[in-house]
């Protein structure tokens, strides 16, 4: 017999050799249990037990949250999330864009820049189209320009009669006191200002909706408010305002205190302004402020 043959037969009867396993009692050596056994029956119980562990374990990872910790997974549902997150923050950035833009407009009005009347209303600026680029047909020569400004000028003031008959709001005063400097279109004061002392409250001229309550370097803290029928409130130059932008307030609520805030002041008063559709008009028309 070949000694191939003869390492075979030795290899088998290895495998196949029985082995008695016992299991005994430690202090009386009494035989509890007992297994017969060989070396090929612990590989096959060996390799079946091996291939069950790895399949309870992949099944485990693959329908649990643990799979999202293997390096180079994707989940669906992230990647949906992230979807989500783009078109939300393309979202957030245009609503962004058009409130500064309607800020912008407001911030305008603040610091005195009147000459073009801007017309508080964010469907407006959300609709504003850029000015066609080298369109020459529409550009106006600079004696049109001129032509057109002054004629725009005279339209707008006489709307503010236009503008004082048309109104339904009943408007209150937000201060009684005295007028310290009226309502004047050649000066571009386009307010009343009342005298009263610091702390004084001040009141809603009308019911309506905050769209702004900011500081600002000029006007010191400042309040705007939208009434129906087109028409804006300014409350300026105050100690403190009590409501935020967005807020609903009724004629007569109380939403800021008098003060001397701001740069364009020289004592403790409020200046008061009244819009209608862009306009500017005077508010003793509608109010008796002494």
């Amino acid at each position: 017999m070949s000694k191939k043959g003869t390492k075979h037969k030795t290899l088998k009867h290895k495998l196949i050799r029985k082995y008695r396993l016992v299991v005994l009692n430690e202090d009386s050596f009494e035989e509890q249990l007992s297994f017969k056994i060989n070396r090929l029956n612990v590989l096959v119980f060996g390799g079946l037990f091996s291939i069950l562990l790895g399949s309870i374990t992949l099944i485990i990872i693959a329908y649990s949250p643990l799979k999202e910790y293997i390096p180079g997974y994707s989940s669906t549902a992230l990647k949906q999330k992230a979807t989500h997150l783009v078109y939300k923050s393309d979202s957030l950035e245009r609503a962004l864009n058009v409130n500064n833009a309607y800020l912008e407009t407001i911030r305008k009005v603040l610091i005195g820049k009147l000459d073009t009347f801007p017309d508080f209303n964010k469907e407006t600026v959300l609709n504003t189209k850029p000015p066609v680029a080298n369109d020459k047909e529409l550009n106006p020569s600079e004696i049109d320009s001129v032509f057109r400004e002054q004629v725009e000028l005279n339209d707008r003031y006489t709307l503010f009669n236009k503008a004082t008959k048309s109104t339904k709001v009943v408007f209150f005063a937000p201060v009684l006191g005295s007028i310290t400097q009226r309502f004047n279109i050649k000066e571009k004061h386009y307010a009343i200002d009342i005298a009263v002392k610091t702390g004084t409250p001040v009141k809603s001229a009308a019911d309506g909706t905050i769209i702004f309550a900011e500081w600002t370097a000029e006007t010191g803290y400042v309040i705007i408010i939208e009434h129906t029928n087109g028409f804006l409130s300014v409350y300026k130059h105050n100690a403190i305002i009590l409501k935020k932008q967005g807020d609903l307030v009724t004629s007569g609520e109380v939403i800021a205190t008098v003060g001397n805030t701001g740069e364009f002041t020289s004592g403790p008063h409020l200046h008061f302004e009244l819009w209608n559709d862009g306009y500017p008009i005077d508010p003793s028309q509608f109010i008796d402020f002494e």
